[in-house]
């Protein structure tokens, strides 16, 4: 039984809390073909997605995730809702609970926000994203993935690149990591490193070669353009010339390292298109498809109990 009543973050998770989402998410994701996993085990409950944030991954796996379980799942498009009227978030809790909903899967612009309405509400609440603070479910799926391809979690080498200021997902990642005893490397300008970054336990460097030397994983990240409110970098010619993803600069990784990205891929710009694309090093699809897998994991785990 899983003992959280949210998921709110990798912070408060144990390494056997991590273990246990991810043999749940494996269950979901060894079928040759994952649309043939179709179960009950949500039916009866209500599923709510409030996405305050655009999305079509995160979105979409979570919204097919709770239908293969059987529950029925609701999209609020917030956009176009009452909060573009001035309704306050603690005001959106008070018309959620009078719905009853049992799981509510939540993505906001602000940090903190998710935490907030998970207080003000009566059922489980999942973060799908807040701010500049935590991607928990893209963290575990990046995990899955991992584990799958190096059938391993623990003592790898695995460097984060790019834009980890303005990123929950590098958040989220070098919690989970770290927790599992990896070695974890930070790559990136030094513009777009937050600042006491080390006290997470990972090295820093803004020099490729340095970063990758040795690599077991290599995950690159979006410039986060939108989140940005100066001149963080000088050109994106630039950027890619000094740490863009090419073969050049893949080489001093491990012949058998992984190249990750949660996507969307700014192509050209974090990571050539031929890596990208490469079967033998790219992992990229295989994250969308562990993140049906993933996503399926933590509503059952949620949703047991309260049927």
């Amino acid at each position: 039984m899983f003992e959280h009543r949210h998921l709110l973050g990798i912070e408060h998770l144990k390494p056997s809390d991590i273990t246990a989402i991810l043999d749940r998410a494996d269950t979901f994701a060894t079928t040759p073909d994952s649309r043939a996993v179709r179960k009950d085990s949500l039916a009866g409950l209500t599923q709510i997605n409030m996405f305050f944030e655009n999305s079509t991954r995160t979105q979409a796996s979570f919204e097919i995730a709770g239908k293969r379980l059987g529950a029925d799942v609701m999209n609020m498009a917030m956009q176009a809702s009452s909060i573009k009227k001035g309704e306050t978030l603690i005001d959106t809790a008070l018309t959620l609970n009078a719905m009853h909903p049992d799981l509510l899967v939540v993505r906001h612009p602000n940090s903190g926000a998710v935490a907030l309405l998970a207080q003000k509400v009566n059922c489980a609440v999942i973060n799908a994203g807040d701010g500049k603070h935590e991607h928990p479910t893209q963290a575990l799926l990046d995990a899955l993935t991992i584990r799958r391809r190096k059938g391993r979690l623990q003592r790898l080498t695995v460097a984060i690149c790019g834009d980890i200021a303005h990123s929950r997902v590098a958040r989220s990642n070098i919690m989970l990591l770290g927790k599992m005893e990896n070695r974890v490397r930070l790559v990136g300008p030094r513009t777009l490193m937050p600042p006491g970054i080390e006290k997470f336990g990972v090295e820093v460097t803004d020099d490729m070669e340095t970063g990758l030397k040795d690599a077991d994983v290599v995950m690159m990240l979006r410039l986060q353009r939108e989140r940005m409110d100066g001149g963080f970098i000088p050109s994106e010619r630039e950027y890619y010339h000094r740490f863009g993803l090419d073969a050049a600069k893949l080489s001093h990784a491990k012949p058998d390292a992984i190249v990750m990205h949660p996507g969307p891929m700014n192509r050209g710009v974090e990571i050539d298109g031929e890596i990208a694309d490469d079967i033998n090093r790219s992992v990229i699809q295989e994250q969308v498809e562990m993140g049906v897998a993933v996503r399926m994991a933590v509503l059952e785990m949620l949703g047991e109990g309260r049927g």
